[in-house]
């Protein structure tokens, strides 16, 4: 079992993340912004972090870049999430160091494939 922090500021995606988490048996922390981020991470050391780009006080970009740039986060994995898909904001968070993209709103079984790649790679 894994324990997932999702950063998502939609309650209904949050929501159906925390099913899916529960339903593979998966423990997870849900933090609704940005503020905080680095410290529950520090903290907790998830095995994955979900983390949305639009966040209404702190871009996910920028959580990520701080994440890369501290010795202690640097490992941790995370899934980037966001509502514009586009290849530019993937290159973008790729090229921060984000270990997957997942464009909203996403597939289940996408879901599924890519936390299992990241936690497999764990």
């Amino acid at each position: 079992m894994a324990h997932i922090l999702i950063v998502e500021d939609e309650d209904n995606i949050a929501t159906a993340l925390e099913f899916l988490l529960a339903r593979a048996g998966h423990s997870h922390t849900r933090l609704a912004t940005g503020t905080g981020t680095l410290d529950e991470i520090r903290n907790r050391r998830p095995d994955l972090v979900l983390l949305d780009i639009m966040l209404p006080d702190i871009s996910g970009y920028e959580i990520m870049g701080a994440m890369r740039a501290d010795p202690q986060m640097r490992g941790v994995r995370v899934l980037m999430m966001t509502a514009r898909g586009s290849v530019v904001e993937r290159k973008k968070g790729l090229e921060l160091g984000a270990d997957g993209f997942i464009a909203k709103p996403f597939e289940l079984a996408e879901l599924r494939a890519e936390m299992a790649r990241l936690l497999g790679a764990a």
